[in-house]
């Protein structure tokens, strides 16, 4: 797997919202969407069936999401960036469920409306990318490159539960520190929420923060190894800003 589907993928999971483009009768539209990801970097998206957009993925389901992270200065144009294009299609019910509550764990507010009837979770098989790093530093991705490593991704998604009730029963206070300390969130009882090969997710209340591992993770072992460094490090950010 390249660096660049590594830097690609962790831009877009760390990413709380996109712009989804879609397009009617070769018409061009663009919308706000709030994606999340399955362990094997699919866009997930709940959407609802009296947007225009779905209507619009419904007639045509070639699509494309563009993710943006922050600028190095006044100049928008330094802010790195991916547009990823792709096939969307409804997930099946077999498989709704336990990617709902994925999506629910990246974007908990939304469960004041995410079981209202109109709405459906909608996944994006992607095709490729192209990743701007900042201004002039433009790469194109294929497919291959994007996804991350199958074995990883099984490894990890099979230990992912034990992993997170382990952290949250048995490490709360290194949970807290790296929320609080390292990721630079409110200071409160944090959990964690999800994990994958590129990083974990952090939650307090309706607060989610992303935290990226140094290179992708091809083992529950490197998982480990990773949060203990990023505990240390909350550790240490929780006493500078006491200082």
């Amino acid at each position: 797997m390249s660096d660049e589907g590594f830097a690609a993928r962790c831009l877009a999971r760390a990413a709380g919202s996109a712009v989804l483009a879609t397009q009617a009768e070769g018409q061009p539209f663009a919308s706000l969407v709030t994606p999340a990801f399955s362990p094997g970097f699919e866009p997930l998206l709940l959407l609802s069936s009296l947007s225009e957009h779905t209507r619009q993925l419904r007639a045509e389901p070639r699509c494309a999401l563009l993710f943006t992270g922050p600028a190095e200065g006044a100049n928008p144009q330094t802010a790195p960036r991916l547009t990823l294009t792709g096939i969307a299609a409804e997930v099946p019910a077999a498989e709704a469920t336990a990617l709902k509550a994925r999506w629910l764990a990246k974007h908990p507010y939304a469960a004041l409306y995410a079981d209202f009837g109109d709405f459906a979770l909608w996944r994006i098989t992607p095709g490729g990318a192209l990743l701007v790093g900042g201004f002039a530093r433009a790469v194109r991705i294929r497919q291959a490159d994007l996804r991350p490593d199958p074995a990883a991704v099984a490894a990890i998604e099979g230990a992912a539960e034990g992993i997170i009730e382990h952290m949250n029963s048995d490490h709360a206070a290194a949970v807290a520190a790296i929320g609080a300390g390292l990721l630079g969130g409110p200071t409160g009882p944090w959990r964690m929420v999800g994990v994958d090969s590129d990083g974990a997710d952090f939650g307090l209340g309706e607060v989610v923060r992303r935290l990226a591992w140094a290179q992708s993770a091809s083992s529950a072992e490197a998982v480990r190894v990773g949060l203990i460094e990023a505990a240390r490090a909350g550790r240490a950010g929780q006493v500078d800003a006491k200082i």
